[in-house]
């Protein structure tokens, strides 16, 4: 891959931290989630969850960069780790093409870092693989690990950006310029009620996605809900991908976990428009799971109701399909609709 298709070698997703004031609950979702508490930080109060290649940090320190973040927008994900050949290199290129550089002495970690959507970091990582890992270097081993078994999540699927509108075009181009991130998908998503436009981009190694979404037309959409809840733009929803839905949703423990209400009408046509799904049928419907694809595939996703705070989580699984479940809009967005006149919202 060519230096100007991936400006700063890009690799993936080394990590997802999050930060809130209720740490016992964001523990606990975790754990639904099939992710184990593994490590410590040495020095601070950060804590280490893993499952397959998802990486999690939970940032409970009460000073500094997090505690901060987590006062101005609630429970959130302050930061991520992106996986890069080299980290110096990488910040050194960032800057480069615009990005605004962290101040190490204000952040809580010690990787170079940017600053990225809503003023969350991003930092560089050059530790992982063959290289090593961070989680050895800077976290301890629990005396009495959570260990929980998986759900069979493997990795970071996409993570979904919120922004003000008239904003969107902005923040893409600083994924394009600074990352080489491209476009994969552009939508004009309307309800009864309510309207988005959303810009998927992908990362020029090709392992995950960033779609970024606005409020079309009114202020009630669920875009802007999120904007005054959060207070700012920032990371919408994470996806999770998973060879076996089914068996992951199976597993998962539901009074923690509350996903979307689908409408039972919406699995009398969707297997005829989709009709080479191979998974139990009933299954689906039962989980109430959103089926989409063509000829070439499909997918299976399902949306979890907001957990922490704004932000919810995306569990997906792909067979020959890199789309978002374009078919699916319609049915996803009149049940956030129907959730948001439950809590008085629309």
């Amino acid at each position: 891959m060519s230096v100007e298709k991936n400006p700063i070698g890009l690799r993936g997703i080394e990590f997802t931290e999050f930060t809130s004031q209720d740490a016992g609950f964001m523990d606990s979702v975790f754990s639904a989630f099939g992710f184990s508490k593994l490590k410590r930080h040495h020095e601070k109060e950060i804590y280490y969850y893993n499952q397959n290649d998802i990486h999690f940090l939970l940032n409970n320190e009460k000073t500094g960069f997090s505690a901060d973040f987590t006062r101005h927008h609630g429970p959130a994900i302050c930061s991520m780790g992106w996986r890069v050949d080299n980290a110096e290199a990488a910040l050194k290129e960032a800057v480069k093409r615009g990005a605004k550089a962290a101040d190490p002495s204000q952040t809580d970690h010690p990787y170079p870092a940017i600053y990225g959507i809503g003023d969350s970091l991003i930092y560089f990582i050059d530790k992982y693989g063959k290289r090593g890992s961070i989680y050895n270097d800077d976290f301890v081993a629990l005396d009495t690990p959570h260990i929980v078994e998986s759900l069979g999540f493997i990795e970071i699927d996409h993570l979904t950006n919120n922004v003000y509108k008239g904003t969107m075009h902005t923040w893409a181009n600083f994924y394009k310029n600074i990352f080489g991130f491209e476009e994969v998908r552009y939508f004009d998503i309307k309800g009864k009620k309510t309207a988005l436009i959303s810009y998927a981009l992908r990362s020029p190694d090709g392992s995950f996605c960033i779609p970024i979404n606005e409020g079309k037309d009114d202020n009630n959409n669920q875009i802007d809900e999120y904007l005054g809840q959060y207070n700012g733009p920032g990371v919408q929803h994470i996806a999770f991908r998973s060879d076996d839905l089914l068996a992951s949703l199976d597993k998962m423990d539901h009074s923690i976990i509350d996903t979307l209400d689908i409408n039972d009408d919406y699995y009398d046509e969707v297997f005829n428009r989709v009709p080479n799904v191979t998974e139990d049928r009933n299954r689906i419907k039962q989980h109430q799971v959103l089926v989409d694809g063509d000829e070439e595939g499909y997918l299976l996703q399902i949306f979890t109701k907001n957990l922490f705070g704004p932000i919810f989580i995306e569990l997906i699984q792909r067979k020959e399909n890199l789309g978002f479940g374009e078919g699916n809009f319609k049915a996803l967005f009149e049940s956030i609709e129907r959730d948001q006149e439950k809590r008085g919202v629309i």
